[in-house]
């Protein structure tokens, strides 16, 4: 199958983790990585999200491993002759022209905050520009989609989604649990993110998102990110590049053309779609979606949308410096 030289978004890998684990690791080409540097520009990603994800591995999350994985990011993937660092709407104009692909900071979990603002602005401060409250299980600020109870958010969980509209930091409901996506819908002034979740409708984990919270998010004109997760594009995973197509199809069929872009959680997963086991075959997957779709709607979801979420949502440059509230 032909590859497209389109440029893409991709909102969710897990590099740094890797990286955080094993120093060694070089972003630019290592084969235990995913996503590398060689990579995206095979694929035409123009800018990846890179998360901070505390794995079980270090123990208890705590703000020092957030403050770790910060680093490597900065010495290993936008160090000098690396890729370039996104933290301003005035910067996202810049997406896609020629020169290196950009790199953005998010926060998958807000367990290493220890329940302290004051790091909530060290991370605004330090670069990060999208936060996802909880991993799959309960932390200080609310419960996972995992959690058994099932619950919302803490108080202190509804300081921080304060906070975070008066910062300018932004929101991110992958693996929140229902209750807390309903309550976060309400309390936030901004329209949030799922990073990386599919439709529940065409394949049934709990990590996706059910067809009334695709509906709010296009409401909210909030943004999807499809994700490449073997078992959340297909029931019983062995999912192949056509599956991503389906969850496609469905969001359409809401409504939500406009509000779809790709998170695809890559060096998070040890499996993968057959077809879209690495960044670099972003090419040949949009030559694939070209067969199917008009161009206009298919250079959308590959980066139009996702670049017009950030170019109204991100803080600007010149704005206030944001307070911690509740610290």
């Amino acid at each position: 199958m032909a590859s497209v030289k389109l440029n893409v978004t991709d909102f969710h890998c897990d590099v740094l983790n890797k990286l955080q684990a094993s120093p060694g690791i070089n972003f630019g080409n290592d084969p235990r990585l995913d996503v590398t540097r060689e990579r995206l520009e095979e694929g035409n990603v123009a800018l990846q999200v890179f998360a901070i994800y505390l794995s079980a591995v270090h123990g208890r999350a705590r703000f020092e491993d957030i403050l770790g994985q910060i680093e490597a990011f900065r010495e290993q993937v936008a160090g000098p002759g690396g890729l370039r660092w996104l933290r301003w709407k005035e910067e996202v104009k810049e997406v896609g022209l020629p020169g290196p692909p950009f790199g953005m900071l998010s926060l998958e979990g807000v367990d290493g905050l220890e329940g302290n603002l004051f790091y909530a602005r060290l991370c605004f401060e330090l670069g990060v520009r999208f936060m996802g409250i909880t991993w799959n299980y309960a932390n200080w600020a609310a419960d996972g989609v995992l959690e058994r109870r099932a619950g919302g958010f803490t108080e202190r969980g509804r300081q921080l989604i304060e906070w975070c509209n008066g910062s300018g930091m932004l929101l991110d409901v992958s693996h929140l649990a229902p209750a807390g996506f309903w309550e976060l819908a309400e309390l936030s002034k901004r329209p949030f993110i799922a990073s990386h979740s599919n439709a529940a409708a065409v394949c049934g984990h709990p990590r996706n998102l059910s067809d009334d919270q695709i509906k709010a998010m296009i409401a909210m004109n909030g943004r999807i990110g499809l994700t490449f997760v073997p078992w959340f594009v297909r029931d019983g995973g062995g999912a192949e590049r056509d599956d991503v197509r389906r969850h496609i199809e469905h969001i359409c069929g809401l409504g939500g053309s406009g509000v779809l872009m790709f998170g695809s959680d890559f060096d998070g997963i040890d499996a993968w779609v057959k077809g879209l086991e690495h960044p670099g075959q972003y090419a040949e997957f949009a030559g694939l979606l070209l067969r199917y779709y008009p161009e206009e709607e298919v250079r959308g979801w590959l980066y139009g949308n996702a670049l017009r979420y950030l170019e109204k949502q991100l803080p600007s440059v010149t704005g206030p410096t944001p307070a911690a509230a509740g610290a």
